[in-house]
């Protein structure tokens, strides 16, 4: 992985992937993997079901066709938009903007074959990062070269921060992504000349949500996971793989439980989860604020510290979230139990953002 200066493409720093001791890959091939584990597992899913509602107690979700489906608990892992949360809540949890938002193509390799100044790009697997100043633009190829992604973050100015609106889909605008690249390297100002534009790109305005304060329904019943209750930047590299995390640290808590104490399930779970996956949407936000900082006001002329402009992720990898909630089980579901008897549950936070 390099990363590179915004308007030249020097090299500023070089490490391994994301210091990774794993592979950079497709999300679909992961889904893939996923969904066949899922079947071998006899797990039946039902695709195409919109929830209209939820109830705490029994629990059930209704679906939209009026189909009540009943269970031991119900797991929100129903993304940033989560209408599981706002249920857990008891309000409205309304987006807080990041000042940032993030252009985001993913198209074809061959776009970009055949020019000469885009050949390092295509020619094998590859990640390169520019900064500068309140901005930064990622690239990575994948399928030897057969996909590019490309993400560029950048700082919203005033105006435009007033006008944010949460989306996943809203169509970029190419014109916009070309203006706010023409000082940069000219072999990745190539590239995006040739990104296709909408479907091919995203413009996606980057929300914040406060750290919750729970996240598990009064009843004990419903549990969030993932997006819906640690969202991460992009920055973080890290939204599906602590996602992943909890989804390994509930199971766990399950099973150590058992199935007539779902309340001491679910309220060690987010005990045990809630440290780690606020540490891990801190790294990302502090990796953006170095990254769009690094380059300020240097002198002409002057060499940055590469650790400086480095991701910091290394002591996240070697993490085991199942051993993790195995060994900590005892003296946390003691904690909880102690609550859940007193009917006086600690919050995760009265942080705010």
């Amino acid at each position: 992985m390099q990363i590179r200066r915004w308007h030249d493409g020097k090299i500023l720093a070089q490490q391994p992937l994301m210091d990774m001791a794993g592979y950079i890959g497709h999300r679909g091939d992961y889904h893939d993997a996923f969904l066949r584990a899922v079947r071998d597992a006899g797990i039946e899913i039902r695709m195409g079901c919109e929830v209209a509602s939820y109830d705490e107690n029994k629990p059930s979700i209704t679906l939209a066709d009026g189909t009540e489906v009943v269970a031991d608990l119900i797991v929100g892992a129903d993304g940033i938009k989560s209408k599981t949360r706002e249920l857990v809540l008891g309000f409205h949890d309304a987006p807080k903007s990041s000042g940032y938002s993030c252009f985001r193509s993913y198209f074809p390799g061959d776009y970009l074959k055949g020019d000469e100044r885009c050949k390092d790009f295509v020619s094998q697997d590859s990640v390169n990062i520019w900064i500068g100043p309140d901005i930064h633009l990622i690239q990575n190829t994948l399928r030897d070269g057969k996909e590019v992604n490309i993400i560029m973050t950048r700082k919203l100015s005033h105006e435009e921060d007033m006008e944010i609106k949460e989306s996943w889909f809203q169509d970029g605008d190419i014109n916009e992504v070309l203006a706010l690249t023409t000082d940069i390297d000219p072999r990745i100002r190539a590239a995006v000349e040739k990104i296709p534009g909408p479907p091919y790109l995203l413009d996606w305005k980057i929300c914040y949500r406060d750290p919750l304060p729970t996240w598990v329904s009064k009843s004990h019943k419903i549990a969030l996971l993932g997006d819906s209750c640690h969202p991460h930047l992009p920055t973080s590299a890290q939204g599906a793989s602590q996602a992943t995390e909890s989804a390994g640290a509930l199971a766990v808590c399950l099973k150590l439980a058992g199935k007539d104490s779902i309340p001491l399930a679910t309220r060690t779970y987010e005990k045990l989860r809630y440290p780690r996956t606020r540490l891990s949407q801190r790294n990302g936000e502090d990796l953006r604020d170095r990254w769009h900082n690094a380059l300020k006001n240097l002198d002409e002329g002057a060499e940055i510290d590469p650790e400086s402009v480095k991701m910091r992720n290394r002591w996240l990898y070697s993490f085991d979230a199942e051993g993790d909630a195995m060994q900590r089980w005892p003296e946390m579901s003691s904690r909880v139990s102690d609550e859940l008897r007193a009917g006086v549950i600690t919050p995760l936070s009265d942080e705010m953002v």
